[in-house]
């Protein structure tokens, strides 16, 4: 009896082991090198245990192998490819055959709806989702939403005043959390919130709610992943949820179901509903003739808070990380700072001394400031793409099957020394485009690249120009002594290094 149980234990464990590492010679089999993977971690050990994020473990495997164009590797049983080269980086994120989907974690929309947002769902209902919202930012669209973020702006410069004249210290990333949650209130949910007057408010905390990876939460992510058809049921949003669906449907109460005139995103969703079922033709799914069947999905309720959680969530961090880090490498490249006020000032006086939609568009050091903070420090530290079709990766001839994922380590491009010279030295003249070359171009990508590039990439850089103008023609921004230029941070978690400049009078 004992000896048949100690068998059956042992059969077990060899089915066990034998389950999760039977892809483990994926790569091998294609001649593509990769570091050797651990039973059930794969290559990922470090971030199960929250020791290393992802970035950072795309970021060493793009290290470790230089002259490669490619490197094989594994999360938890499942291959996966990161891709070392930039051009064949584009030609992938271009390929809207083999490449349209994200690839994130696995998906359960009856347990977790808001995941129905653009930037997580794939296929048909990304297709028609993109297809639809794309007007929602149009350039006329976002001029009309302007005034809305001009009025956030004169409430930083207020923020602002009060603290120079007390000579006190302002923690940027605060600051920037404070504007940006008060402009995504303001651009996307029609509530007045005022953060920037130093009131913590359930907004905010709503917003700190969506970007904090606590370890219950990174825990159900990685079970869910590693062992999906266990895991599976896992809610990771459930209090959240609650939170937005209620505040949607009180807004849609608010407005009758018709849009006010705001010109905010609940007014663009109302516009995006009106127009009816989104209809097209299928990628994924072909008819009896093999023809592309004809799809249609209703833009209800539950994709509407999807879309507003997502531009919650992403825009409250993205934002508010990459402007407080372009203030904090101005406040230590004071050369750099002070060509940016003099552009600030030379365009303001052609507007009247007013900020504007226009004058913003016209300030091309300022935005060259921003993208070298994109640069040294990306809010998306790396790009994902998942296989939809076998296919053949180009110029390595290495295929790959459905369902494999492929990274494109954005950080490791955008400070690689081979591509960005002395890449940790702030300069924003690497952005003239008379200088800029064919591979930098081909290796920046802040917002993505490719048909799954950010929809609010020019909201995002409205918004966070608008912050830098409005605080760089009032006053100066220098680091508190002893602040580091490149201080560290951990992308998984609310960032919790202060970022610190000192506001005082220009």
């Amino acid at each position: 009896m004992i000896a048949t149980a100690i068998a059956l234990g042992l059969a077990g464990l060899a089915a066990l082991y034998f389950h999760l590492t039977r892809n483990f010679d994926y790569w091998q089999k294609r001649g593509v090198k990769h570091d050797k993977p651990w039973p059930l971690f794969g290559n990922n050990a470090k971030n199960f245990f929250m020791l290393a994020n992802l970035t950072d473990i795309t970021a060493e495997a793009y290290r470790k192998h230089p002259g490669e164009k490619i490197v094989g590797s594994f999360k938890y049983s499942a291959p996966e490819l990161v891709i070392r080269d930039p051009a064949l980086a584009v030609q992938i994120l271009t390929d809207s055959t083999h490449f349209h989907r994200r690839g994130a974690n696995p998906k359960n929309f009856a347990i977790d709806p808001l995941l129905k947002n653009l930037f997580s769902v794939d296929d048909d209902l990304w297709r028609l989702l993109r297809s639809r919202m794309t007007t929602a930012f149009s350039s006329g669209k976002l001029k009309a939403m302007f005034p809305l973020i001009l009025e956030r702006t004169e409430r930083l410069q207020n923020r602002l005043q009060n603290i120079a004249i007390q000579n006190k210290l302002i923690d940027a990333r605060t600051l920037m959390e404070q504007y940006t949650i008060d402009v995504i209130g303001a651009i996307g949910f029609g509530v007045n919130s005022d953060s920037l007057s130093g009131e913590n408010t359930a907004f905010r905390q709503l917003g700190i709610k969506m970007n904090t990876h606590n370890f219950i939460r990174t825990l159900k992510l990685n079970l869910k992943y590693s062992l999906p058809k266990i895991f599976g049921h896992l809610k990771i949003l459930h209090e959240i949820e609650r939170e937005v669906m209620c505040m949607m449907k009180t807004l849609m109460q608010q407005r009758n179901n018709e849009p006010s005139g705001r010109n905010d995103f609940i007014d663009m969703l109302l516009e995006c509903k009106k127009k009816g079922a989104m209809t097209g033709e299928s990628i994924v799914e072909v008819d009896a003739d093999g023809n592309p069947k004809k799809v249609s999905i209703e833009m209800d309720d539950e994709i509407m808070a999807a879309q507003l959680f997502i531009l919650f969530a992403a825009g409250f961090e993205s934002s508010s990380v990459s402007t407080s880090h372009a203030l904090h490498q101005l406040a230590h490249n004071p050369r750099e700072q002070q060509k940016a006020q003099e552009e600030i000032d030379r365009v303001l006086a052609k507007h009247d001394n007013k900020l504007s939609y226009d004058a913003i568009s016209e300030m091309t050091y300022l935005r060259w400031c921003f993208n070298e903070g994109l640069r040294i420090f990306p809010t998306g530290g790396f790009l994902q793409r998942q296989c939809a079709r076998a296919c053949v990766i180009p110029n390595v001839n290495v295929s790959i099957d459905p369902g494999v994922n492929v990274k494109i380590p954005v950080t490791a491009f955008h400070n690689d020394p081979k591509i960005f010279p002395e890449p940790k030295e702030f300069r924003p003249e690497r952005f003239d485009p008379e200088v800029l070359t064919v591979e930098q171009k081909l290796a920046y990508m802040p917002f993505g690249n490719g048909t799954r590039s950010c929809i609010a990439e020019r909201l995002g850089l409205m918004q966070s120009l608008a912050a830098l103008a409005a605080v760089l023609a009032k006053f100066s921004v220098t680091p508190v002594p002893g602040s580091p230029q490149h201080p560290p941070t951990n992308r998984e978690r609310v960032i919790d290094v202060k970022i610190t400049i000192a506001a005082v009078i220009a």
